[in-house]
């Protein structure tokens, strides 16, 4: 699941998008105006903003400046105007692509899952880079992909590991078992739900005492919570 905040001063549009976002079974958010944009990204975070560039108050190209100066949020900009001009301008304010309106609901959403894929996957990318995750006595190195559990290495399958890995790094997040089959097994995999559960329930096992920071999350999947 991802956290998408739609910024729109027309209604009608914010309800289209908030229904093809919690279609797919993502959480959505609204706000009217840049103002109050930037106001929702300094109280909570979002995986993605879809953002119109003219408002009242605050426009669109002002508040994504405003967001990136204390949040590294992707933006997806939408606009009436479809001039070189205005897209570049776009991107040169951090949005990540610029959809002219009238757009289709499907191709939005279409951009907005592929734009999320990227940032979790940079996401995971910095996770490598940083070297540590430590949550409580679970440590997970993840130059040398080695777990250890109170300072005891722990061996896990590669598969585990990356799974464990996938989990921390979206901590909080409710993944559901299909996002983590194509996020770990990948898109060609033909496994079903019950490979995710079977792994799961080999990784708790070898996580001892930290087995319940891998909540499950009935009919949804699971989520990874200290």
């Amino acid at each position: 699941m991802i956290k998408v905040l739609i910024v729109d001063d027309e209604p009608g549009i914010r309800t289209v998008i908030r229904e093809y976002v919690e279609f797919e079974g993502n959480a959505a958010f609204e706000a009217e105006n840049g103002m109050d944009a930037v106001k929702l990204c300094r109280e909570q975070d979002f995986d993605i903003i879809v953002m119109d560039a003219m408002m009242p108050k605050l426009d669109g190209f002002s508040a994504c400046k405003e967001i990136k100066k204390i949040k590294d949020i992707p933006m997806l900009m939408l606009s009436a105007r479809g001039e070189e001009y205005d897209k570049l301008f776009g991107f040169e304010m951090g949005a990540e692509d610029y959809v002219v309106k009238p757009f289709s609901p499907k191709e939005l959403m279409a951009r907005i899952n592929i734009i999320a894929k990227r940032n979790q996957q940079r996401k995971i990318q910095e996770t490598h880079e940083e070297g540590t995750l430590i949550f409580g006595g679970l440590t997970i190195d993840t130059l040398g992909r080695n777990v250890f559990v109170d300072g005891q290495k722990v061996d896990l399958t590669p598969k585990e590991y990356e799974l464990l890995l996938y989990l921390a790094a979206n901590k909080g997040i409710a993944l559901t078992r299909d996002k983590l089959l194509n996020a770990v097994w990948g898109y060609n995999f033909f496994g079903d739900d019950r490979t995710v559960d079977a792994q799961i329930k080999l990784l708790r096992g070898n996580l001892g005492p930290y087995r319940d920071y891998i909540v499950t999350l009935r009919g949804v999947g699971y989520k990874f919570e200290i």
